[in-house]
């Protein structure tokens, strides 16, 4: 299939593309570039040996998606585009509704003009709110506690009304847990904008002597260790779920199917820290502050209907992510350039 990436230079994106190369699809990338550098390119074509054709602009410009669906071939869509910061949405909400919302509907318009049905779409497990249990499955109700998790929600029950109004229609929702890691060749990986959100970034910086010590945020929880549960995924087990879940898509009558991507498996804190020291070998520092507003104890998935439907698994261990994390961010301490 000819596959439209949208947000494909980021960090998922990025990784995912790489492997549907390997599975011999063709793969176009639009991408504004606000969240992603411009050197993932030459990186990925580096990787895979092959051009990816590449068009640079905000998918909520309605002219230029509606002359690329116009002037290419397009067979499929993984859209992964969006802003994605749970404490800027919290500061900057509209930008959030704005650009998550307004990306999706003029994508789904232009997918409306030009006769393409079938849609991956990059959800997360902040779909299921805070007082949801553990493990959490699909059939849960869903909610949010923070706008970033409200465009995810809203934007499900966009496609499932889409979807119930136009037969024929096929579309994956994927429901991330926490995807960390890197490409095993450590060419690529994640690098996020200012002081990271995200536990695994936040060490990696610490470790290359970027920023000084860790914060835990809170150690008195109902763990086992004291410290916050959450379900790891190495980002190339999440990628190789795109590429099952869009093969399904192929061979379902459901019109939109719901898959969460995690281990089922929950690590703490202090079991990603002492995984992350073990890839280093030395022991990195760290302080426990106060709680962080809205953090729950644990969130981990239940993923039989991912394994059972799409034959995919996570199998990629926590030692797996640190070390991949740690190669990443050893090559590249500064992460990419911004040229």
């Amino acid at each position: 299939m000819r596959v439209l990436v949208c947000g494909g230079a980021g960090y998922i994106g990025s990784h995912t593309v790489i492997q549907l190369l390997a599975a011999h699809h063709d793969v176009l990338i639009v991408d504004s570039f606000v969240n992603a550098k411009p050197a993932v390119i030459s990186r990925l074509e580096s990787i895979t040996g092959e051009h990816v054709p590449v068009h640079a602009f905000d998918l909520r410009d309605v002219e230029r998606t509606e002359h690329l669906f116009a002037h290419e071939r397009i067979d499929a869509i993984i859209h992964f585009a969006g802003h994605k910061a749970v404490g800027e949405s919290v500061t900057e909400p509209l930008k959030y509704y704005e650009n998550n919302l307004g990306s999706t509907f003029s994508l789904i318009r232009a997918m409306e003009r030009h006769g393409v049905t079938k849609l991956v779409f990059s959800s997360s497990a902040t779909v299921y709110g805070a007082s949801a249990a553990v493990p959490m499955n699909e059939d849960f109700p869903t909610s949010a506690t923070n706008p970033y998790g409200w465009t995810k929600v809203m934007i499900e029950q966009i496609l499932r009304d889409v979807a119930q109004a136009r037969p024929g229609w096929r579309i994956a929702v994927l429901r991330y847990f926490n995807p960390v890691g890197a490409h095993r060749s450590g060419t690529i990986g994640e690098d996020p904008s200012g002081i990271p959100n995200n536990l695994l970034p936040y060490i990696s910086q610490v470790a290359v002597g970027r920023l000084d010590k860790l914060r835990i945020f809170g150690d008195d929880y109902e763990t086992p260790d004291g410290t916050a549960l959450r379900d790891y995924i190495h980002v190339e087990d999440l990628a190789a779920g795109h590429v099952a879940a869009l093969a399904r898509l192929n061979s379902t009558d459901t019109a939109v199917s719901t898959w969460n991507l995690g281990t089922g498996a929950g690590s703490s804190v202090f079991e990603m820290l002492h995984a992350f020291e073990r890839a280093v070998g030395r022991s990195l520092p760290f302080e426990v502050v106060g709680r962080r507003a809205g953090d729950i104890a644990a969130s981990y998935a239940d993923p039989g209907r991912a394994h059972a439907e799409l034959g995919w698994k996570a199998v990629r261990t926590i030692d797996d992510m640190c070390v991949d994390s740690w190669r990443w961010q050893s090559q590249n301490p500064n992460g990419y350039p911004e040229a």
